[in-house]
């Protein structure tokens, strides 16, 4: 029986690698539609969690897992000779940055190779995790043929890219109804990849090769990067000249055409804002090319953290009180609102450099009971209690991601100073201890 018919009956079993944000939701999707779903991941306790039904993201529903193993269509399991069992490998794993900006795709190697030792003859493997342009052909194409199988034929295998296009904690939009772009490095490749996900999804784009999926991903988040660069050099400027930045692109988005609002912050969070415009910048170099533009957004975007922190120094030297020794409450450790997710968030970069300077620094999230160790940074931190009386303790308190849980009108009442990120305390009435950075 071939791999369309499997398709198209449901009966192909499809493997996902990496049960994260990305591939938990992904699976759901699938075991949704009446496929038989394999979540591999190497975090036992995730394994462990997944096995017990218990939901570690948050954001999904407390029921989420719990729907999902009822089905008895999905099972998670450590072990990468499950993929054996496998029409379709779906990947689904981290592409963070080096050290030096650089693509770091340890983990989709590692991936790759785990893959190219368990694969099923005819089965498709799909690239979800973002990268670079050529990532699916240069990278991955490789490791799976080391056993000299074929690309594109049934008696070797399929390989395509489908970058995922997740949001966390988005209400409008679900895994299932944003569209999925998919690509195969060869036709063949492309049309059964296009088959699979239109099983599931309610739209697919089909394009012509995995390497204009992987390119359309890049834009799309050079997009929004180089836009929020651009309103948050024009926040430094403007409140420079007393100006609110947030009023003047509320003022501009009344008109109708030829413009996009994007908005200010302490920087950028989650994992794909912050990074992917470097993995275009590397691969730019790679071919020579400069990418000027894309770059100095990266700067901007980048030194956010700091001009929040250097707002909170001036605004506590002109009440007479030195940043060292003061007493900071950041309010908000997830890099939006209403998530856990605490990938990239400049609250560890503000927090971190408050430290340096010398200040006692505690914070606040409701979604964020402790901190964990991370690449970058291990605070060792747990959220303390946001009260009235433990609000005046405090010289400053930055609101740094504004869940909506919180109490702004409480909040301004009780500090003796709110550095607000996020306009958050925009409808709070009496704003004398309240700035904006």
């Amino acid at each position: 029986m071939s791999l369309h018919t499997r398709i198209r009956r449901r009966s192909a079993r499809i493997a996902i690698i990496g049960l994260g944000y990305v591939g938990l939701p992904l699976a759901r999707v699938f075991v949704d539609a009446g496929f038989r779903v394999i979540g591999v991941d190497t975090d036992p306790a995730k394994i462990g969690a997944l096995a017990k039904g218990k939901c570690y993201l948050k954001h999904l529903g407390r029921n989420f897992v719990r729907e999902m193993n009822a089905t008895r269509r999905f099972e998670a399991t450590g072990d990468a000779r499950a993929l054996r069992a496998a029409d379709a490998v779906l990947i689904c794993v981290p592409t963070p940055l080096g050290p030096h900006m650089e693509p770091d795709l340890s983990y989709v190697e590692r991936t790759a190779e785990d893959i190219g030792a368990n694969l099923k003859r005819g089965a498709l493997v799909v690239l979800e995790s973002t990268s670079y342009p050529g990532t699916t052909r240069d990278v991955v194409l490789p490791l799976l043929e080391k056993k000299g199988r074929e690309c594109g034929s049934a008696k070797g295998f399929f390989l395509a890219s489908s970058p995922e296009r997740e949001d966390p904690g988005r209400r409008d939009f679900t895994t299932r109804t944003i569209p999925k772009l998919v690509g195969g490095v060869d036709r063949a490749s492309g049309e059964i990849a296009a088959a699979l996900y239109a099983a599931a999804f309610e739209t697919v784009v089909p394009v012509e090769s995995a390497e204009v999926a992987e390119a359309a991903k890049i834009l799309e988040n050079t997009y929004r990067a180089v836009n929020i660069a651009l309103v948050n050099e024009m926040k430094v400027l403007l409140t420079a000249m007393g100006i609110d930045v947030w009023k003047v692109v509320a003022a501009a988005s009344t008109k109708p055409f030829g413009f996009a609002p994007f908005y200010p912050g302490p920087g950028l969070g989650g994992h794909c804002i912050p990074i992917d415009p470097y993995y275009l910048t590397w691969k730019a170099r790679e071919v020579g090319l400069p990418t000027r533009f894309v770059e100095l957004a990266g700067e901007i975007n980048h030194a956010m953290p700091d001009y929040v922190v250097m707002r909170v120094v001036e605004e506590l030297n002109a009440r007479g009180r030195a940043v060292r020794g003061a007493r900071v409450l950041v309010l908000g450790l997830a890099y939006k609102p209403d998530i856990d997710d605490v990938r990239e968030s400049p609250s560890f970069e503000i927090i971190q450099r408050l430290r340096e300077m010398g200040a006692r620094v505690d914070y606040n999230d409701p979604l964020v009971p402790r901190t964990h160790r991370m690449r970058r940074h291990d605070l060792k931190m747990t959220s303390v209690a946001l009260t009235a009386a433990a609000l005046k303790g405090y010289d400053a308190v930055v609101v740094s991601t504004a869940h909506s849980v919180y109490d702004w009108g409480m909040i301004a009442r009780h500090a003796r100073l709110v550095v607000d990120t996020r306009n958050a305390l925009r409808g709070v009435r009496n704003r004398k201890n309240i700035v904006m950075a």
